[in-house]
C-alpha cells in the first residue's frame, strides 16, 4: 500500500520547493504556482505559501518584471515582446524600467541590435534584405515605426 502524504507533508514540500526556486532567481507568482502543481500539491496549500512569501517580501511580481525586463532588453528585445512574455508569466503591469523607455530610446536599440546582426548598410536597393533585417526586428518585439527608424539609419559618414 503506497504511503499517503501528510497535508502537513504537502505544506513543508510547497514551501521548501518554493524557496529554493526563488533561491535560484525572481519568480512571478504564477510561475511558481504552475511549478508547484507540477508536484502534485494541493492548490489550497500553494496559495498559502504564495500568499506567505509574498508579505514576507520573497515573492514579488513587481520586482520580477523589473529584473525580467531588464534581462530581456539587455538582449535586445523590444517592447511587445518583452511585455507579452511578461503576460504569459502573469505579470500584467509594465514595470518602471519599461514605461520610462520612449519611443526614440527603442529606436535606438533597434539601430544598434540591427547593427550587430547585419551592420548599418544603406538597403534602398535591397528590398529583400530590407525585408528580411525588418522581420528579425519585428520578431525581436520592436514596433513598426521603430523598425522603420532603424533601417533607415546608416553608417557614420567618413568625414
Amino acid at each position: 500500500m503506497a504511503k499517503q502524504e501528510k497535508p502537513d507533508d504537502q505544506q513543508y514540500k510547497a514551501r521548501s520547493v518554493a524557496l529554493r526556486l526563488l533561491a535560484r532567481r525572481e519568480h512571478s507568482r504564477l510561475e511558481l504556482s504552475l511549478k508547484l502543481r507540477q508536484r502534485k500539491i494541493d492548490d489550497a496549500i500553494i496559495e498559502a505559501v504564495l500568499d506567505d512569501y509574498e508579505r514576507e517580501g520573497w515573492l514579488d511580481d513587481g520586482r520580477f518584471a523589473d529584473v525580467y525586463a531588464r534581462q530581456r532588453m539587455d538582449l535586445g528585445y523590444g517592447p511587445l515582446r518583452i511585455s507579452g512574455e511578461l503576460q504569459q508569466r502573469g505579470v500584467h503591469q509594465l514595470p518602471e524600467c519599461l514605461e520610462a523607455m520612449t519611443d526614440g530610446a527603442w529606436a535606438l536599440r533597434a539601430t544598434a541590435v540591427r547593427d550587430k546582426r547585419f551592420g548599418l548598410t544603406d538597403l534602398s536597393d535591397d528590398w529583400d534584405e530590407k525585408v528580411r533585417q525588418a522581420r528579425f526586428l519585428s520578431r525581436r518585439g520592436y514596433t513598426a515605426s521603430q523598425v522603420e527608424r532603424a533601417l533607415d539609419a546608416r553608417e557614420v559618414d567618413e568625414g
